[in-house]
């Protein structure tokens, strides 16, 4: 009897250790791995998306033509965005993408445009010389182009039987005078005095000097040629007539050109345009003069764009009182562009150009990057203006941007989708009620 009753509590041991072991390993296993309908109900899909169109959606799971499943799109994926198009990265992933940022920020711009620029004759100091009558030139005092003549120097003489007569007529009004210049009567010594002075005045306007004049007054002899004196002081550029030559009015003898202050031509391109204005520094150094820096100003900009190169041509001036400067050298020029106070600026590769405009990505912390149109006004360097869509202080991404673009892109896209998605379910609820 105590036999049985040892045997019969020691199997009952047994069965209360084992049961106990079981419940217990019962009890784990519900908390390790919680009821997958929970789960499903918490993670129940939005939608789902063609992973390789992201515009194509189905609201139950399907394959595409390629026989991959569509990607199911949840709604914590789209929580994250404030706006269409912020994503959310993993410091870890956004490190190793290599994203770095900058702050906008205020500074005062300037800009050195460079060019290429072609010396030429300043041509308002040019003088373009034609006698004022007919003739022959008797002799050519200055024959050499390239010469350098001073105001009032001899060029040439010519004979002309127009001077000859002006010449006569001024002497028999000089004669006609010393006779009439002790008459009672005021009319006739005035009108006496009236034609000596026009018939001088006559030879003043055909370009007689006035030492000749003098010496016609005082010998009242007759010149057969009379000398031609140069207007200006400069260099002759261009020689139009020889000696024994039959000359007129319209015949070019010299161009003199004053090369003490010469005009510099240069080509600006387009985008550096609304950086420069008239008055701004110039300097410009040249190959044939090593060492010199040559300092103007710029003094014009044409109204126009050249058609072929597309670019806007520019009138720059210099001091030339060395001569250094020549006609048709080639220089390198500097202008130093006006400056831009107080401009917002942010580095130029954080700005995305696109057709529509541009945009840049706004670091908002914590791994949130938001995209942002923004608009954009001179380039300066490394650096550009931003006009509007942005503030001082705010970062702005430099670098693995178009990553992020790609992936703002599906995140935009994928807000599109849910909202009718949304107003589906919306109204299947309210039908329902």
């Amino acid at each position: 009897m105590n036999k049985s009753l040892l045997i019969t509590a020691a199997l009952m041991l047994v069965l209360g250790l084992a049961g106990g072991y079981w419940l217990a390993g019962v009890s784990q296993k519900q908390q390790d791995h919680p009821p997958a309908v929970s789960s499903v109900e918490d993670r129940k899909p939005l939608f789902y998306r063609n992973p390789m169109n992201p515009e194509v959606t189905s609201p139950v799971p399907a394959k595409d033509n390629m026989g991959m499943d569509y990607v199911p799109v949840y709604a914590d994926e789209t929580e994250a965005a404030e706006t269409p198009g912020t994503v959310r990265i993993n410091p870890a992933i956004e490190q190793n993408m290599g994203v770095r940022t900058a702050a906008a920020q205020r500074k005062n711009l300037a800009r050195i445009v460079r060019a290429v620029g072609r010396v030429a004759y300043d041509e308002e100091r040019i003088v373009r010389l034609h006698p004022k009558t007919e003739g022959w030139i008797e002799q050519l005092r200055v024959d050499k182009t390239g010469e350098w003549v001073k105001k009032n120097d001899d060029l040439l003489s010519i004979y002309s039987p127009q001077l000859v007569a002006s010449q006569q007529e001024y002497i028999l009004a000089l004669n006609n005078l010393k006779v009439l210049e002790k008459s009672p009567i005021e009319d006739i010594r005035q009108g006496a005095q009236e034609l000596v002075d026009s018939s001088r005045e006559r030879l003043k306007l055909l370009d007689v000097p006035a030492h000749q004049l003098h010496e016609l007054q005082h010998s009242h002899s007759i010149k057969k040629s009379l000398h031609i004196h140069s207007p200006a002081d400069g260099i002759v550029v261009e020689i139009g007539a020889r000696e024994g030559q039959f000359v007129t009015p319209s015949t070019q003898i010299y161009m003199i050109a004053d090369l003490s202050r010469v005009w510099v031509y240069a080509d600006i391109y387009e985008y550096e345009l609304p950086w420069i204005k008239q008055g701004d520094a110039v300097e410009m150094r040249l190959a044939g003069v090593p060492g010199r820096v040559f300092k103007g100003r710029l003094a014009f900009i044409y109204p126009y764009a050249e058609a072929k190169t597309r670019t806007i041509k520019v009138r720059l001036v210099f001091d030339n009182a060395e001569l250094l400067l020549k006609p048709d050298m080639f220089a390198e020029i500097n202008i130093q562009a006006a400056k831009q106070p107080d401009a917002l600026v942010i580095p130029a590769e954080a700005v995305m150009r696109s057709g529509t405009g541009s945009q840049v990505f706004i670091a908002l912390g914590d791994g949130r990057f938001e995209p942002r149109m923004v608009r954009t006004g001179l380039v300066s360097n490394d650096d550009v203006v931003i006009l509007d869509g942005l503030e001082e202080g705010e970062q702005v991404v430099t670098s693995a941007q178009f990553l992020i673009d790609s992936e703002s892109n599906l995140r935009e896209a994928t807000a599109k989708m849910r909202a009718p998605q949304t107003l589906q379910d919306e109204s299947g609820s309210h039908h329902h009620e």
